[in-house]
């Protein structure tokens, strides 16, 4: 018997059944594929299967989905619906090792791919300025107020707009003079104080403004370094345990240079004390 349009009935039967088969053999394949790509991982090729059903399958007709476009989709995916999972933590850490090496593009890559994720612009704000002194420090100090900056533009006008405030400070912060002597500072510092050398504060710098203070003599041979034409007097300040000790160690890139050369300086003036000048810190 025929069809409605004079075709046989066992040729619609046919047609439907062909169209079944392969769009079940398609489906397959394409789920085989998109597990592949999304790197066996169940709720990435999940993911990856709701980004191609919203993205161009238009008018419910068929479309051939090849490799390709399944591997597409999958990292369109992950970037999409892997914020509180490990690739968050890598995009974000690829982003910080890329200004730390300079890298500019790759920098303003992984901050595109942050923004397109919906990642929170106030965490992205958060590691810039982490950054700023971290890995550059006194190579720009001004990098510093730059990424505060772009925190706060981020707070006042939110986005989408507020990506140019944080490309603005990851271009100046990847291509800005590089420097970790701040942070060796500080955790040199901290590892002296955990280790145990917290001697007493030296007599001249306690405390002098209250009743008897001066009678045990708090304060009472300080030098104002302001009274030398210097600036600077030969004075101990550091606790008899780490006296003499170089916490900062400053680089020569960058504007650091100039304090590298400061900091030689200074250290030759503090330090050349006569031995009736070395206060009794005990």
């Amino acid at each position: 018997m025929g069809g409605a349009d004079g075709a046989p009935a066992d040729a619609d039967a046919a047609g439907a059944a062909g169209g079944d088969a392969a769009g079940a053999a398609g489906g397959d394949a394409a789920g085989a594929a998109g597990g592949d790509a999304a790197g066996g991982d169940a709720a990435d090729a999940v993911a990856a299967g709701g980004v191609l059903a919203g993205g161009g399958l238009a008018g419910g007709a068929r479309a051939l989905i090849d490799l390709v476009t399944l591997e597409t989709a999958v990292d369109r995916a992950a970037v999409r619906y892997d914020r509180a999972g490990d690739q968050h933590y890598d995009v974000a850490s690829a982003l910080i090792k890329s200004i730390r090496g300079s890298d500019v593009d790759a920098s303003m890559h992984y901050l595109a791919r942050m923004i397109e994720a919906g990642e929170d612009p106030r965490f992205i704000a958060r590691r810039l300025v982490i950054s700023a002194s971290e890995d550059i420090g006194m190579g720009d100090p001004t990098a510093l107020g730059v990424a505060v900056a772009a925190a706060e533009a981020v707070q006042l006008i939110g986005m989408p707009e507020a990506r140019i405030n944080l490309a603005q400070a990851v271009v100046a912060l990847a291509l800005a003079p590089k420097s970790n002597a701040v942070i060796m500072a500080v955790d040199a510092a901290i590892a002296d104080v955990k280790a145990g050398k917290v001697g007493p504060v030296p007599p001249h710098l306690r405390d002098a403004h209250y009743a008897g203070a001066k009678k045990i003599g708090h304060g009472s041979s300080y030098e104002y370094s302001h009274n030398d034409p210097r600036g600077v007097v030969p004075q101990q300040y550091a606790p008899d345990v780490i006296d003499g000790t170089d916490y900062y160690n400053p680089t020569r890139r960058g504007g650091e240079a100039a304090y590298a050369d400061r900091v030689t300086a200074i250290r030759k003036i503090l330090r050349d004390r006569k031995p009736d000048r070395k206060r009794d810190s005990k």
